[in-house]
């Protein structure tokens, strides 16, 4: 039987299915509905990584961190020597317009929103956990709001996406020699390998596992390597067209 997710249990999808409607529906790529996670829902995540909200590539597979941001986040955990034991979720489930991202951000305390998101930061934890990792400005406001965070370690580091690549990979660096010190690798994981360099490798990015996408996913999807090796600077297969970008999505297939 392939690997893929099988979605969370009846439980967690009723949570996931109380998801308040953004505060401001002009803010966000409403249309397109909300995005909820990527990973384990079952409490054995010992990594909890928060970023801001889905992209393009996350609305086609329905999961969390899967686009070019994705595949980084991928590579940071596999450093830790996680291969499956993580979670990742958003500060919020519908994607956000750049242009409106600080506006909203202080629209992450609107107690509504608030006490849904903590709820499910809360239900995708337990014991297991042993390090949250805040990825941009959004996810560091949306964890410091979290009533209920574990006393486990958290790591605060600029978005996959930051264009301010030297500072990423500071940040990231030394987030992953600390983590290393607190973070269980899972049994087929290595943590010994090298951290970050002075600029982003193919060797930096890993594929979105099979097991973190839904059934039927097309085998290239969660890995933009392709994309990555072309001349330009595409960075995704999914992307959003102008001037219809609220109602039209353009996916590519490698040919």
């Amino acid at each position: 039987m392939p690997a893929f997710d099988r979605g969370p249990t009846d439980q967690f999808a009723a949570l996931l299915a109380q998801v308040p409607d953004p505060p401001d529906k002009a803010a966000f790529w409403f249309d397109w509905g909300p995005v909820f996670y990527r990973g384990r829902l079952d409490g054995s995540a010992r990594v909890l990584i928060v970023a801001s909200d889905p992209g393009p590539t996350e609305r086609v597979a329905g999961r969390s961190l899967v686009g070019n941001a994705g595949q980084r986040v991928q590579g940071f955990l596999g450093k830790l020597g996680l291969t499956r034991s993580y979670v990742c979720l958003n500060a919020w489930a519908y994607a956000v317009h750049p242009g409106q991202a600080l506006a909203m951000k202080g629209r992450l305390a609107d107690p509504e929103q608030a006490r849904w998101r903590n709820a499910v930061y809360d239900r995708a934890t337990d014991a297991s956990l042993e390090a949250v990792v805040a990825m941009g400005f959004m996810a560091r406001e949306a964890v410091r709001q979290w009533t209920g965070r574990p006393d486990v370690p958290l790591e605060e580091v600029p978005h996959p996406s930051s264009h301010d690549e030297t500072a990423l990979l500071d940040a990231w660096r030394a987030a992953v020699i600390r983590l290393r010190a607190v973070v269980t690798p899972d049994d087929d994981g290595d943590n010994t390998g090298p951290a970050y360099g002075t600029a982003f490798q193919e060797s930096d990015y890993a594929p979105v596992p099979r097991r973190d996408l839904p059934f039927g996913a097309p085998d290239f999807l969660g890995d933009d390597a392709w994309v990555r090796a072309r001349p330009g600077d595409a960075q995704n297969s999914v992307t959003r067209p102008r001037p219809d970008d609220g109602h039209t999505l353009m996916w590519k297939a490698p040919g």
